[in-house]
């Protein structure tokens, strides 16, 4: 693809960048947390777009608001926390959420339920352990603390191992909750929860995008150009309602794009995404 016609596509990651930059408020303080850089790249395009003012926490370095040239293969890198007004330490990180000034913080888990509830912990169930996982790095606490969430996975396309299996991303129940949702796997809703925080919002995936209906059940609310309702029903392991109002994800402007091209020169977001969606795009109107 030559550079002009290029200029005139958005990728599939560059589409879930732009939305959940979209779920992040104009004067907030948001930390990324460790290992995304679609998450770390959707901060930076919504405080050089709609929300000047945000105060942003490096996920590694907990800088406030760097300016890093380029991102770099992995958040704990310094390159990333390049022109920081000030540093954090990991106790005032915590100490800011628990105290309700932690405006908005992203998890994602390897099993994520209808609440929200996510699992980054082990998998099996019954006493039987058959994966242990990296464990949630204070996740916990800051989905009890954290004013909002937005959730993200860009692996909510399910594919069929060798014996046919599939291993859904979006489950009916976790395994293990890691991270809380908007409600008991048991059906306790948050507000009989001592929590201060209002859990997550959003879940942003390679299929669409959630937002969650008001007795906390992620519901679909937008599908991109290339999806259907129908092929994320067959990637969830859970029913889910419709939104009324259900759209096709709008797509970031051109100077959008450009911005994450220049921030992310090696296309470092990509190693999120599947070999076939990194094929992925759409045409610009």
């Amino acid at each position: 693809m030559n550079n002009a016609a290029n200029k005139q596509t958005c990728t599939l990651g560059e589409l879930m960048i732009y939305h959940i930059a979209l779920s992040i408020e104009d004067g907030i303080l948001a930390f990324h947390g460790f290992g995304s850089p679609l998450v770390q790249l959707a901060l930076h395009l919504a405080k050089q777009s709609h929300a000047p003012n945000l105060i942003l926490v490096a996920g590694a370095t907990y800088g406030i608001n760097p300016t890093p040239a380029f991102l770099t293969p992995t958040t704990n890198d310094f390159a990333m926390n390049r022109g920081a007004e000030c540093h954090l330490n990991i106790e005032e990180l915590f100490d800011l959420a628990a105290s309700g000034r932690m405006g908005r913080m992203f998890l994602s888990g390897l099993q994520i339920d209808r609440w929200g509830n996510m699992n980054v912990t082990r998998l099996g169930n019954d006493g039987r352990l058959t994966l242990k996982l990296p464990g949630g790095g204070g996740g916990c606490n800051l989905s009890c603390d954290a004013d909002h969430v937005t959730i993200w996975t860009a692996a909510h396309r399910v594919h069929a191992d060798e014996k046919g299996r599939r291993r859904y991303r979006l489950v009916e129940r976790c395994d293990f909750v890691t991270s809380v949702g908007q409600r008991t796997a048991e059906g306790l809703p948050r507000s009989g929860m001592p929590y201060r925080g209002l859990g997550p919002d959003c879940i942003v995936t390679d299929l669409g995008i959630f937002s969650f209906h008001g007795d906390g059940h992620a519901q679909l609310r937008a599908i991109y150009p290339d999806t259907s309702v129908e092929m994320v029903a067959e990637n969830t392991g859970f029913d889910f309602p419709v939104a009324d109002n259900l759209a096709t994800a709008e797509l970031p402007n051109v100077e959008m794009i450009e911005f994450i091209r220049r921030l992310d020169p090696m296309k470092i977001h990509e190693r999120e995404l599947s070999l076939a969606d990194r094929g992925r795009s759409f045409a610009l109107k």
